[in-house]
């Protein structure tokens, strides 16, 4: 029986393996340059493809899911921006509640009116405690939520919210710099959350090199999330993944 994502994940924290997810934006991807992204993504193992963004403004997410499914057998997990970006065709979504900032409509508001959808769904729902840090610029994703990230040079701060959102029930902690972002999260912060909390660590945003993966990973991050940086050079998504598998295997070595 395959795992679901929630298990694979914390099979991986026991583990020490590492994961990788590409974001696909539906709003930047056409039919065309998904088909090569989807065949990029298999014949270099990723994980996961994570579909979503903070302002979806087209139609096309359902047709871009079942693409994917048609094409491969990698889990699509829904990355939403908000109650509507919900499609039963994926296999698991994030339930993302904001606790970096102080909006109730994107810590719980948004969750009331998707629960009932999500509810009569097959969806396999992740609790995340989803936490925005600061990137050196606005991002999409502050401006629409209308909070203020965590400041980039506060790990302490992370870290104690990371803690309040396992405490909470949380199943998953995500540190998200947003897309477009100048910068993602530093490892001295990724590090500080991974100790403070036992649930799988995503480290998303700002991610434009190989070398900026592996330093996440090596700071703690279980799972990396890269979408922008594989927009603008399609090169990336081997170059990372070919340093996630080196990372697994020296893993099983030692």
């Amino acid at each position: 029986m395959t795992p679901s994502v929630l298990e694979k994940l914390i099979r991986n924290r026991k583990t020490n393996k590492k994961a990788f997810a590409v974001l696909i934006d539906p709003d930047k991807t056409d039919p065309v340059h998904c088909h090569g992204l989807i065949r990029s993504a298999i014949e270099n193992r990723v994980d996961f493809f994570f579909i979503g963004g903070s302002l979806i403004v087209g139609g096309g997410m359902n047709l871009l899911i079942r693409s994917i499914k048609e094409h491969s057998s990698i889990p699509v997990v829904l990355f939403p921006g908000s109650n509507l970006h919900i499609d039963p065709s994926a296999d698991a979504i994030l339930f993302l509640s904001l606790i970096s900032g102080r909006n109730p409509d994107y810590l719980i508001g948004q969750h009331v009116i998707a629960a009932p959808i999500l509810k009569k769904s097959q969806l396999e729902i992740l609790s995340t405690g989803y936490m925005l840090i600061d990137s050196g610029k606005q991002t999409t994703v502050s401006y629409i939520s209308n909070t203020t990230p965590i400041p980039y040079d506060k790990p302490d701060v992370a870290a104690c919210t990371a803690m309040a959102g396992e405490m909470l029930g949380m199943k998953l902690i995500y540190l998200d710099s947003g897309s477009g972002a100048q910068k993602t999260a530093s490892p001295q912060m990724i590090a500080t959350v991974r100790r403070s909390v036992d649930v799988p660590v995503i480290v998303g945003g700002g991610i434009t090199s190989a070398a900026q993966a592996v330093e996440s990973l090596q700071a703690g991050a279980d799972l990396i999330v890269v979408g922008n940086g594989i927009e603008r050079n399609p090169d990336l998504l081997p170059e990372i993944a070919a340093q996630v598998q080196a990372l697994n295997q020296a893993a099983i070595v030692e």
